[in-house]
């Protein structure tokens, strides 16, 4: 049986409470030619945007470079949060401690200790939307052009 429609300020808040306590995001992006590409990274969200990071020159890298955008998809797919946002990208060493110890703190991972070359990638949401069955398509929209509907 279908649970009834959640309101627009439950999916809000269910957005947010996911956005808060997951530590994975799929990671979709495309080469300047159209190719899709597909990843799972780590993520900390500080209210306001997720910063994860990848390998520079990973294909992955290397779109989110060229493109400046990506569409994010994190939970379960029963419980869909698609996540439109601009890129910004930063050198391992451009951001402040404090914000890239809270990264480590929530991925146990760290890359600048590593010999590869990393970059910071900073998502800002411009765009969200979030259902969880056929009913719950009406009104998906959560936020639009960066600022939250509900």
């Amino acid at each position: 049986m279908t649970a009834p429609p959640r309101s627009p300020a439950e999916r809000r808040r269910d957005t947010e409470r996911r956005l808060a306590d997951d530590v994975d995001v799929w990671v979709a992006s495309a080469s300047p030619d159209g190719a899709p590409h597909l990843v799972p990274l780590s993520f900390d969200w500080d209210g306001e945007a997720l910063l994860m990071a990848t390998l520079a020159d990973s294909p992955t890298g290397r779109n989110l470079a060229a493109s400046r955008t990506a569409r994010l998809g994190p939970g379960p797919t029963r419980d869909v949060v698609m996540i439109e946002g601009t890129v910004e990208v930063f050198d391992l060493d451009a951001l402040p401690r404090e914000r890239v110890d809270l990264f480590v703190e929530r991925a146990d991972f760290d890359p600048r200790p590593l010999a590869a070359p990393y970059c910071w990638f900073r998502i800002t949401p411009r765009r969200i939307q979030a259902w969880r069955e056929v009913n719950e398509l009406k009104g998906r929209e959560l936020m639009r052009d960066g600022r939250w509907l509900a």
